[in-house]
């Protein structure tokens, strides 16, 4: 097979994907598409059905939801396959998930974002708005923080 084929039988594929995911999570509102967005609604979707949390309207500006349990907590939540993660503003509770290449996700931070945010909030901001904070430095953080602080 040519290799033009290939890669265009591979977009195929990658589309299918994404509308069976479309399909099977149409309840969290969600849109799975091929860019940079694409890891955030798979996190988002998989926090929503793991920690019980209601998804607000996509790119909202800081919470992407709230708890459904009587505190009824904001959350803001970031995905990674990297080693970092960028925070533009100051949520009331951050949740940090990594994801591999198998699929499984790992909790990197999991508590009140003004944890967080005391890193970065006298420094300079940057250019594209995102402070940057390793997922070493968030889970130090996370080690120390009380189960009821959780979502």
């Amino acid at each position: 097979m040519p290799e033009d084929e290939k890669l265009s039988e591979t977009i195929r594929e990658l589309y299918a994907i994404v509308n069976q995911l479309e399909r099977d999570y149409n309840k969290h509102d969600r849109r799975f598409t091929l860019d940079g967005h694409l890891l955030g609604s798979i996190g988002e979707v998989y926090a929503a059905e793991r920690y019980g949390i209601e998804l607000a309207k996509s790119s909202s500006e800081r919470h992407d939801g709230t708890t459904t349990d009587e505190r009824k907590r904001d959350v803001q939540i970031k995905v990674t396959q990297r080693r970092s993660i960028g925070l533009s503003s100051e949520p009331a509770y951050l949740l940090v998930l990594k994801i591999d290449e198998n699929g499984s996700f790992k909790e990197v931070f999991n508590g009140p974002g003004n944890i967080v945010w005391e890193l970065v909030k006298n420094k300079r901001p940057p250019k594209n708005g995102q402070y940057q904070i390793s997922l070493s430095k968030l889970r130090t953080l996370n080690d120390n923080i009380a189960p009821d602080d959780r979502i």
